[in-house]
């Protein structure tokens, strides 16, 4: 079978440029002179860069482009994991592989030669590099959460993280709530700006003060919850924005004799259902990555073999919150 198209090597040894040289002018970066990269850009597609060529290969790729080129274990987060299951499972249905790549890889030239028919970007994120190389391919993409910079063409599942915001904090709120923090403000991604954006709307519409506490993933010990929970205007309840947030706000509070929920109500967003196990049960709002799986596999199929999305923009997965104790007040259980 022929093979997926020229490499940079390719591209470069015909440019006679470097292969850094033949990067930047494919993705728009790097400080070089317009004569070079419009050269660059004229002899890759003379070789045929970005066209297909050959049959398919009926394989699909899938990356979480959030923080690429780091080490991180995307798939030991339960929420990454069940969307892999699924998207395994939708993919092989539809009688295409699915080939998940590590996290660590992002800043590696592979995506300019990686042979598959399409790509599954999750939590794509500003200035993402995996994303220009894949698009200066012409390669087939569907988002898991909207994609910083969308293109009129593009198409995305992602939960109306607004709505479900307020959902929460007007749950927290009827629960008896008067201060609210929001653990949050880590990732790049459009999640986090969409949440945190909501919450301060929220808090402005009913004259608070938001409080915003910064998530750290390796703070197993909730450290960066001392200031709020050891000061004169303590929140009593907590919105935890990432999974690993509520196992920090418990610890935190443990720390500092603060009962849950006597004295702090608490919400998580996660999958893990180890919350469920929790004493008290720890209320969880889930994105149910099982449906935006399936959704983005069967999205990113048609766009494979019509060759035009069928619904560009947003395609829309209903957000859940599963109340348990940990939310409600005292008087409730």
């Amino acid at each position: 079978m022929p093979g997926p198209g020229p490499t940079i090597a390719d591209i470069a040894r015909a440019a006679e440029v470097s292969t850094a040289t033949v990067s930047h002018a494919l993705n728009g970066t790097g400080r070089l002179a317009d004569g070079t990269r419009r050269r660059v850009r004229e002899v890759a597609a003379g070789l045929g860069y970005g066209s297909r060529r050959g049959p398919r290969t009926r394989t699909l790729g899938l990356a979480v482009t959030t923080y690429a080129g780091s080490a991180w274990d995307f798939a030991g987060i339960a929420y990454f994991s069940r969307l892999l299951t699924s998207a395994t499972s939708a993919a092989h249905a539809h009688g295409y592989a699915l080939t998940t790549l590590p996290a660590d890889r992002g800043g590696e030239p592979l995506w300019h030669t990686l042979a598959v028919d399409g790509m599954l970007l999750l939590d794509s994120p500003a200035g993402d590099p995996v994303l220009r190389a894949l698009r200066a391919r012409g390669m087939p993409l569907v988002f898991d959460g909207r994609p910083a910079d969308p293109w009129p063409s593009d198409t995305w599942v992602d939960n109306d993280h607004a709505s479900t915001t307020r959902d929460v904090l007007d749950h927290l709120a009827t629960s008896g709530a008067r201060r609210i923090a929001l653990h949050s403000g880590y990732g790049r991604e459009f999640y986090t700006g969409a949440v945190t954006s909501a919450y301060e709307q929220w808090c402005a519409q009913r004259g608070a003060d938001p409080l915003v506490i910064p998530f750290d993933p390796d703070d197993g010990a909730g450290h960066a919850f001392d200031g709020a929970f050891g000061g004169p205007a303590r929140p009593d309840a907590v919105y935890c924005v990432y999974d690993p947030g509520g196992r920090q706000a418990l610890a935190a509070a443990a720390r500092h004799g603060i009962r849950t929920p006597h004295d702090l109500l608490l919400v998580c967003a996660s999958e893990d259902p180890a919350y469920a196990r929790n004493d008290p049960p720890v209320t969880t709002v889930t994105l149910d990555p099982e449906r935006i799986a399936v959704r983005a596999v069967s999205a990113l199929v048609a766009l494979i073999e019509s060759g035009q999305a069928e619904s560009p923009g947003q395609l829309t997965v209903e957000a859940g919150l599963r109340v348990r104790t940990s939310s409600l007040p005292p008087d409730m259980y």
